[in-house]
């Protein structure tokens, strides 16, 4: 008996431990996905900073847009609103609600709704529990595009996850598993139209 406790003590602790830990990789797996869909995103959307549009220099007409000409705006989401370089004026919640919920409504909370017909889903349908204040949206002038182009510079976007816990189920109590930070993930595209609409 004394040997079966022992036994079983450690074979339970190593079979909820390979759950825990695939679990762990799920979430991985799923944080990579929502930042490769909220760039996706981000990158055919109005920008979440209402001051990229006017960032790029304008002296020299169709003249390339060099690199670190603007920016980098970093926008963030906080205390039920957000901003782009401590600014909140020049955040658009609407842009960065399409990009955390896809298609769907703004809302001012951080469920993820249900999507309708041919509605794009958001980085929130990827990653379950994923917060808006986890998402960090970056422009940054990369050498893309042209001075004075009609609908803006080009820029270079990156979508980033920040101060994300792993969840464990079972090993949280048992051995202190439970504040492990994820570590910094995150994925970069080029802009396109950067506009929700067609024009």
């Amino acid at each position: 008996m004394v040997e079966m406790a022992i036994a079983l003590t450690l074979l339970l602790t190593l079979t909820l431990g390979f759950v825990d830990f695939g679990y762990a990789f799920y979430q991985w797996n799923a944080a990579t996905k929502a930042v490769q869909v909220g760039a996706r995103l981000a990158s055919i959307s109005d920008p979440v900073s209402t001051a990229l549009a006017t960032a790029a220099p304008s002296s020299n007409p169709g003249a390339p847009v060099v690199a670190d000409a603007y920016g980098p705006f970093v926008c963030k989401y906080a205390s039920g609103t957000g901003a782009c370089n401590n600014d909140s004026t020049k955040f658009d919640v609407n842009a960065f609600s399409r990009i955390f919920r896809g298609d769907t409504a703004y809302s001012a909370d951080d469920t993820c709704p249900a999507l309708g017909l041919n509605q794009r889903p958001g980085m929130c349908h990827f990653f379950p529990g994923l917060k808006r204040n986890n998402v960090v949206v970056t422009y940054t002038a990369t050498g893309l595009g042209y001075e004075t182009r009609l609908d803006g510079p080009v820029p270079t976007i990156t979508v980033s996850l920040q101060n994300i816990n792993f969840q464990f189920f079972f090993l949280g109590g048992l051995l202190g598993f439970s504040n492990i930070t994820m570590p910094s993930m995150l994925s970069t595209v080029t802009g396109e139209d950067l506009k929700s609409t067609s024009p």
